[in-house]
């Protein structure tokens, strides 16, 4: 079963990611995930594809799958809960990045601290750079109160941007399919734009600490959380 070494787990801590050349599922496993995803993508198109377990209950096999928790609990411990999944795919030619952000930017209120949330991303296709893969920017989770600036939508994914980010120190998510990586919600991160003719396709899927206290009363659009393992120690409302 996957799972950070002690070594490993330093380093994710000091660097607030990790790269992973292994597979995270068997290749059953992930050869009907990837099929999934190619009906979803062909019913829904590549924009509607967040929180796509919600009304997509098959997920929940990957997304319980014993490799895929084992390696979360080496990571955030015990007691914890799925946050969300999201299939973001990167058609061939598609000439918009992803700016610089952090993930808890956008979830601000939803928990009492973010200091609990990974993210495993696992590649559904090769990623690389000609393809617009992942990068971030190393320790960048340990600061996490970066000021944003506003950004051209037509150019970018989002209309806002984290100011003065040094690009000579991003490192690159280069991955071959059903290979992962993982990153702390605080990281700096974002993409290139897709200009290749290859799909860059990957799977994200969050977890969260049950050391975090999910707030009821800020809960945009019913957002749904389920329980993993271990306890749920402040009674968040998830679902079993």
């Amino acid at each position: 079963m996957p799972s950070l070494t002690s070594e490993e787990l330093i380093s994710y801590k000091d660097k607030g990611y990790h790269i992973s050349n292994k597979p995270l599922l068997s290749q059953d496993k992930f050869s009907n995930l990837k099929l999934i995803f190619e009906r979803l993508l062909a019913e829904r198109g590549p924009g509607n594809l967040d929180v796509i377990h919600f009304d997509n209950p098959e997920l929940m096999e990957f997304l319980m799958d014993d490799a895929v928790l084992d390696l979360v609990e080496s990571i955030i411990g015990p007691d914890f809960g799925l946050w969300s999944s999201h299939f973001i795919s990167k058609e061939p030619g598609t000439g918009v990045r992803t700016p610089w952000h952090e993930d808890s930017a956008y979830w601000e209120g939803r928990f009492d601290k973010f200091t609990g949330i990974v993210t495993i991303w696992l590649a559904i296709d090769q990623s690389n750079r000609e393809n617009g893969c992942m990068r971030v920017i190393p320790g960048s989770h340990k600061k996490a109160d970066s000021d944003y600036i506003d950004v051209d939508i037509q150019e970018n994914l989002f209309n806002s941007e984290i100011a003065e980010i040094d690009n000579d120190k991003a490192v690159y998510f280069e991955l071959e399919p059903n290979q992962y990586s993982l990153h702390d919600s605080r990281m700096i991160h974002g993409a290139e734009a897709n200009t290749s003719n290859s799909r860059r396709c990957g799977y994200t899927m969050r977890y969260f600490s049950q050391d975090m206290i999910f707030n009821t009363e800020n809960n945009e659009n019913n957002h749904k959380i389920w329980h993993c393992r271990g306890k749920n120690i402040h009674n968040n409302p998830v679902e079993n």
